[in-house]
């Protein structure tokens, strides 16, 4: 190697050390930074040149190194493996929240739940038994009654209230799902820009990999690596994001839940289907969308979404109630003699649940009585009052109803917390590799500043060599 060769192998040294003092110092300035995944320096020596003549045998001093790029140590494995966990961590939890939420629309048990108003309801038939046809017993009953009414109204409407608030919420969801689609597509076209220009994209790739683990949670997307450093992700089995180019999905089907059964809710259920391709549901694997579009179902006789199915049992639960009760009301008379007489009422063409009402209005109105048994016979008032405890009654009925959602809320709140914990392994399996460790970096710092020093010490070595040589081997004509 030549003396002048040497600075050169020295300055090598020196602008590799420095890059990695560089790559160190913006490891430790980012290891709290969410999604930074560490870098260091690829290297590599440089090799002697080529001899020729007749020494060419023996071992040549190398050219000093090379620094060749700035790696990023990820894992796309890993990668995947949290993306996956996060789709399944977005479904279960998604469904998990609104499942809660139903479970405390309930508001079971407790005195402003069905179970109370019902037991109110039938031992105010009990007074009325004792005493028919006087005004307070009879008071009191038709306030039971109405409260009974209403409170299962109100429960109806938080059905319809939760329903429409999902479907809105989803709507958004959809939104910010083809923003993150679009943000990555836009990733795509900068770092296969930056990459061809020899620059270091491995920031850029860190913040589409946060986009592409919020599509996995939103909608269970998954992520295939394409050779120009682009990505292509896949929603359903097919492509939302190609390269630089992303499609819309949008959100479909009805607007309100409806009534079960009603013509509103076998007219289509909500869906999400690609912009340019309308009709065709998209098949969701994971994600908070799949949990959302899973509860926007319509009632399927127990098979469909869970918000439907409720509203579907209060509707049972109510036309129960008044068909249990009418049917005893009619069989007695009132103390004026009228017989054939309904105490519950609904309005053709509405939910029972939500219009179901007392048709009496004093104790005139109420069948106390057996036919034929005189004014003071409350027989059919006591009747009334036992439904409540008999087989396969509406009081049986609303507690498998509740035991039921309840049973479903827990199911899903074990779920979540399945989901979460394999969630949070997947990140930590991959923080363990891809994180920063501030005890290595400060080692990479140290190992990169003697590295800086000696290679300066190398240089100073051989400029003092060329110094003497130059300006100290003799002089000419001396």
């Amino acid at each position: 190697m030549s003396t002048f060769g040497g600075l050169n192998t020295a300055y090598l040294g020196l602008t590799a050390a420095q890059q990695g003092i560089n790559v160190a110092g913006q490891n430790i300035a980012n290891a709290g930074t969410d999604g930074y995944t560490r870098q260091r320096i690829e290297q590599s020596a440089v090799g002697a040149p080529a001899r020729t003549g007749l020494f060419t045998a023996g071992a040549q001093a190398g050219q000093g190194v090379s620094v060749d790029g700035i790696a990023r140590l990820g894992n796309s494995f890993l990668d995947a493996g949290v993306r996956s966990s996060a789709a399944q961590a977005g479904f279960a939890g998604y469904r998990s929240t609104q499942l809660q939420q139903l479970e405390g629309s309930l508001n079971e048990p407790g005195p402003a739940g069905i179970s109370t108003a019902l037991q109110t309801f039938w031992s105010s038939w009990q007074g009325v038994s004792n005493h028919p046809g006087e005004a307070a017993p009879a008071g009191v009953l038709l306030q039971a009654g109405t409260t009974l009414a209403n409170t299962v109204s109100a429960g109806y409407k938080a059905l319809d209230s939760q329903w429409t608030r999902i479907r809105g919420e989803t709507q958004s969801t959809v939104a910010t799902l083809n923003d993150a689609a679009a943000r990555v597509a836009g990733f795509n076209a900068t770092i296969r820009s930056v990459t061809a220009s020899g620059g270091s994209a491995n920031e850029i790739i860190d913040a589409r990999n946060k986009v592409t683990e919020t599509i996995a949670s939103l909608a269970g997307g998954t992520v295939r690596d394409n050779a120009d450093g682009t990505v292509d992700v896949f929603v359903g089995g097919n492509a939302i994001v190609s390269g630089t180019s992303h499609r819309d999905l949008t959100l479909s089907g009805q607007a309100s839940m409806g009534a079960p059964g009603s013509a509103v809710q076998l007219g289509g259920p909500v869906q999400l289907e690609w912009a340019d391709r309308p009709g065709v549901a998209v098949p969701l694997d994971g994600g908070k969308l799949a949990g959302a579009v899973s509860l926007l179902s319509p009632a399927a006789g127990g098979a469909g979404g869970a918000i439907s199915e409720a509203a579907a049992s209060y509707d049972a639960f109510a036309t129960k109630l008044m068909n249990d009760v009418n049917a005893v009301h009619r069989t007695g008379q009132s103390t004026t003699g009228a017989s054939n007489l309904d105490f519950f009422a609904t309005t053709p063409g509405a939910p029972a649940a939500l219009s179901l009402s007392i048709v009496p209005t004093s104790a005139a109105g109420m069948a106390t009585g057996s036919p034929g048994s005189g004014a003071l016979d409350g027989k059919i008032a006591d009747a009334v009052a036992q439904i409540g405890a008999g087989q396969g009654s509406p009081d049986a009925l609303w507690s498998g109803i509740v035991t039921g959602i309840g049973t479903a809320s827990q199911s899903a709140q074990q779920h979540q917390q399945l989901a979460d914990a394999a969630s949070t392994a997947a990140v930590g399996q991959r923080s363990s590799g891809a994180s920063v460790s501030l005890d290595e970096e400060n080692i990479s710092l140290l190992s990169n500043q003697h590295a800086y020093q000696a290679a300066a010490r190398a240089m100073t070595a051989v400029d003092e060599a060329l110094d003497v040589l130059i300006n100290h081997t003799g002089l000419v004509g001396r």
